[in-house]
């Protein structure tokens, strides 16, 4: 998987604006009604991670999700990455 050039980025991030963009990686906090709900979400996204063989840090406390994402293998945010945070917002909205 290729880093995204600065260009591409600015691009995905015009569709995620929730995401705050840092160095080389991206970041969200999620907040939910109570701890079931955040939990229940975070299931949700690890077998989407999963299925993609891509995996978020994150970091739970009662109703908040903290989520960091960013491709280590190629050093910074790939398409990976924007996917699933595109799948992350999708699935927020659900809940």
């Amino acid at each position: 998987m290729k880093k995204l050039t600065d260009g591409e980025i600015a691009e995905h991030m015009r569709a995620l604006p929730n995401w705050e963009l840092g160095t080389d990686r991206i970041r969200r906090v999620f907040r939910f009604k109570d701890f079931v709900e955040a939990f229940g979400w975070m299931s949700s996204i690890a077998i989407v991670a999963e299925t993609m063989n891509h995996h978020p840090e994150w970091r739970n406390v009662w109703a908040t999700v903290e989520v960091e994402l960013s491709t280590h293998d190629a050093g910074g945010l790939t398409e990976l990455d924007m996917k699933l945070a595109s799948k992350m917002d999708e699935l927020s909205r659900l809940g």
